[in-house]
């Protein structure tokens, strides 16, 4: 790419911003040039933001560390910096809602983690292997915002994306009812273990708004479009539990699925074998090849042996086995930082860009 974008990513400070900088360390597409966070982080280089709070496992990136942090509280000059943001603000949702329509008439494009405006019928929500045709819905959405290039995109939870992939290669087969639980790491929160000691050695088997978020997301991902907006897919009916687990990293489901049309295991493990998209055909920087990955071994996926497959872009999928209620079951992993909030934004913004929605200013 002879020119690189020019971007900014407003909440820089909290964990998933964090995760964020050290991603675009180095793209080779994407150059971080501002850093957007609360007021009381303005005006502060971000080595003196994130100083003590530091959370990821990977060193503060040397060549943001100088940046001087902006506050949110003026858009307007931030957008003038960028080609496009990524957002990941810790704030009320209808205020972030505010705010990405708010930079996005500014002419400038958000590709959102937050899920203000998963539910927004003209904004995407988009899993790259799975729907990059749903970002036709910008169009009608920079009709809804009087804009020529801003628009919003929005990733999907972070829970969904380490089961909704491996159903997804599936789809031939009808899936018709699923039934999982998640098993979900303490960073989805935020957090680590020097941040939330109670969670040691403990499981709280309720994570507010996730269940929901779980059942319907996936809908909207396998939805149609008409008239500029979603309409939610009808099946497969979807049942959730999920769980907060003491584990730093890693998102792990158990999948239980009936189909309409039974396949044999081979053809089951044959799918997830050679599933692949747009970002695998266009070898975008951050897309993991293969996207999905089968362990044979009982017990595996785990956490702390698999969730980097793909550099942390890749689903792990294992115990695939004949069920007594459903037709089969499974686990799957994600990591939950990377593919699921971060690294799924990169590779959507790689899209975007690849698809021409996205260009230099």
């Amino acid at each position: 790419m002879e020119k690189k974008f020019k971007v900014g990513v407003i909440g820089g400070t909290g964990y998933v911003g964090q995760r964020f900088l050290t991603l675009l360390d180095q793209h080779p597409w994407f150059e971080t040039v501002a850093i957007a966070a609360s007021p009381r982080s303005a005006g502060k280089t971000y080595a003196e933001a994130v100083s003590g709070r530091w959370k990821i496992e990977r060193d503060l990136p040397g060549s943001m560390a100088g940046i001087t942090v902006q506050s949110t509280d003026d858009m307007a000059a931030f957008c003038e910096q960028v080609d496009f943001v990524f957002c990941a603000v810790d704030m009320k949702k209808d205020e972030i809602r505010a705010l990405e329509e708010q930079i996005a008439r500014y002419e400038t494009p958000v590709v959102s983690n937050n899920s203000a405006h998963r539910w927004t019928s003209d904004v995407p929500v988009i899993i790259p292997e799975i729907n990059p045709e749903h970002a036709q819905l910008i169009e009608a959405q920079r009709r809804r915002l009087g804009t020529s290039r801003g628009f919003i995109t929005a990733k999907p939870n972070c829970s969904i994306q380490s089961y909704v992939p491996a159903l997804a290669a599936l789809q031939e087969f009808g899936p018709e009812q699923v039934f999982v639980s998640t098993y979900q790491a303490i960073s989805g929160a935020g957090k680590t273990f020097q941040d939330w000691p109670e969670m040691v050695n403990n499981l709280i088997p309720y994570i507010g708004g996730e269940e929901e978020k779980s059942e319907q997301e996936p809908l909207k991902i396998w939805g149609t479009m008409q008239d500029g907006q979603i309409v939610k897919a009808t099946s497969p009916v979807i049942s959730a539990q999920c769980y907060r687990v003491a584990v730093q990293e890693g998102h792990t489901a158990s999948v239980a699925v009936k189909f309409k049309s039974k396949p044999s295991q081979e053809e089951i493990l044959s799918r997830w074998a050679s599933y692949e998209g747009i970002p695998q055909q266009a070898k975008l920087p951050s897309a993991p090849t293969p996207f999905l990955t089968y362990f044979s071994e009982d017990n595996r996926p785990q956490p702390i042996l698999d969730r980097e497959v793909g550099h942390g872009m890749g689903i792990a999928i294992g115990r695939l086995r004949e069920d007594p209620l459903f037709d089969y079951k499974f686990a799957c992993l994600s990591h939950n930082t990377i593919r699921g909030a971060a690294g799924g934004a990169v590779l959507t913004a790689e899209l975007l860009v690849h698809l021409g929605y996205i260009g230099n200013k």
